[in-house]
Parts: structure tokens; C-alpha cells; sequence
């Protein structure tokens, strides 16, 4: 049964941007092929930087293979980037292929991965032996369990936020709050 609890709590093991003291968590369940995702990383891209004192971000997996059939091998080849090249692999990696959602094709991967400064031997191994499988599905099934139903879902201190991320401004006063209110 979901209740809107972030299940598990952020750990070592996620993917974070920011101080691990800030005073908001914000973690988003995401499929790198799902263009509302594609829109939600611009609006994380537009106000963090300016949030950067009061939030830590935090990413999550959650590819919706039905309706997109590239998100769960791009979530693969990420974790294999960030397991490769850590975090600050990751984070360039994420980004690209939210830039790139038209181009989630292996031979792109590949590419994406070379550019973070991994091997791409290393990350077609990965894809090829489904070695980083089990790390998406967790993801995944942390998901389901947190009562995500569809992406982008994002968590605010452990409860899912159900106001508008659309609007930047808007986002940004309830994360801003979330800030005051934790303090």
C-alpha cells in the first residue's frame, strides 16, 4: 500500500546534488524518455542554482517501459556512468540525455557516456549484460511503494508534493517554504 511516503529514505547510494545538511530534500522519480520529465528538468535546471543553500536534489529512476521503450536501457546506461565515473559522471550524463530525448538510441548512449569521461566499453558491457538492471528496478519498486504512478513524481522531505512544478515561480515558494518550515 503507497501512502506518499518516500520509501526508502534518501540513502548514500542516491544520486544527490547539493549540501546533505540542506534543510529541503527534493527527490524526483523520472524517465529520461517522458517529455513531461523533459520539461521538469528544465524548470530543476532554471531555479536550483538559485535554491542551492536550501535544497538538495535527489534523483530516482522510474522508466515507464510501456510507453517508452529507451528510458529503462538510458537509466541503465546512467547508473553505469555513475558507477564508472561517480556522481560527477552522473550528473552530466542525466543531463544529456533529458537534452537528448529524441536520441536514446545505444549508439547514442555510448556517446552521452563518452562525453562524461567514461569508457564506453565499460557502459556497453553494462548494457549488454543488464548489470545495472537490478540497480533501476529498485528504483522502480521504491517507487511504486512511495505511491509514484506516473513521472515526473517528486518527493519534498520524504512526502509527495502534489503542487504545480510547471511554474517555476510557484515551485520554487513551495520549496522555499518547505524551508522555513523545516527550520
Amino acid at each position: 500500500m503507497s501512502s506518499g511516503i518516500l520509501q526508502p529514505p534518501v540513502g548514500a547510494a542516491d544520486h544527490s546534488l547539493g549540501r546533505a545538511t540542506a534543510p529541503v530534500v527534493l527527490v524526483e522519480y523520472g524517465d529520461y524518455e517522458c517529455p513531461h520529465c523533459g520539461r521538469a528538468h528544465l524548470v530543476l535546471q532554471a531555479i536550483l542554482p538559485a535554491l542551492a543553500k536550501e535544497v538538495r536534489f535527489v534523483f530516482r529512476n522510474f522508466p515507464l517501459t510501456e510507453s517508452h521503450p529507451h528510458a529503462e536501457p538510458a537509466a541503465e546506461a546512467a547508473e553505469s556512468v555513475s558507477a564508472h565515473g561517480g556522481n560527477d559522471a552522473f550528473w552530466p550524463m542525466h543531463d544529456r540525455l533529458f537534452e537528448n530525448q529524441d536520441a536514446l538510441e545505444p549508439a547514442d548512449l555510448l556517446e552521452y557516456a563518452k562525453a562524461a569521461g567514461v569508457d564506453q566499453a565499460l557502459v556497453a558491457s553494462d548494457l549488454a549484460t543488464g548489470a545495472m538492471t537490478p540497480r533501476v528496478r529498485a528504483d522502480f519498486k521504491s517507487g511504486v511503494r512511495s505511491g509514484v504512478n506516473g513521472t515526473p513524481t517528486f518527493f519534498v522531505n520524504g512526502r509527495r508534493f502534489d503542487g504545480t512544478w510547471a511554474d517555476p515561480a510557484a515551485f520554487t515558494a513551495a520549496l522555499r517554504s518547505a524551508a522555513v518550515a523545516s527550520t
